[in-house]
């Protein structure tokens, strides 16, 4: 079932890639037009959008980071065991 909803993404992916810029563009408009920010604790939280930019940014980093990580050794050719 998970691998057909994959594949069924993929195919679309222009669509998906669509809906997200739409839903993160929503996200920073009501973020910049209708939450009160004065009671923001820092300076970046008065920005329009700074949470959810965050939360993109974060998210790529720990991609990347895993990916890395994961390259360094953690991973092993299918035939590692079998020596």
């Amino acid at each position: 079932m998970i691998v057909g909803l994959i594949e069924f993404l993929k195919r679309r992916l222009n669509r998906v890639i669509l809906v997200c810029c739409v839903i993160m563009a929503l996200l920073v408009g009501f973020d910049a037009l209708l939450l009160d920010k004065n009671k923001a604790h820092t300076a970046a939280e008065h920005l329009p959008g700074f949470w959810a930019v965050f939360g993109l940014v974060s998210c790529v980093v720990i991609i990347f980071v895993s990916k890395w990580f994961g390259k360094l050794g953690i991973t092993r050719r299918e035939d590692y065991y079998d020596q």
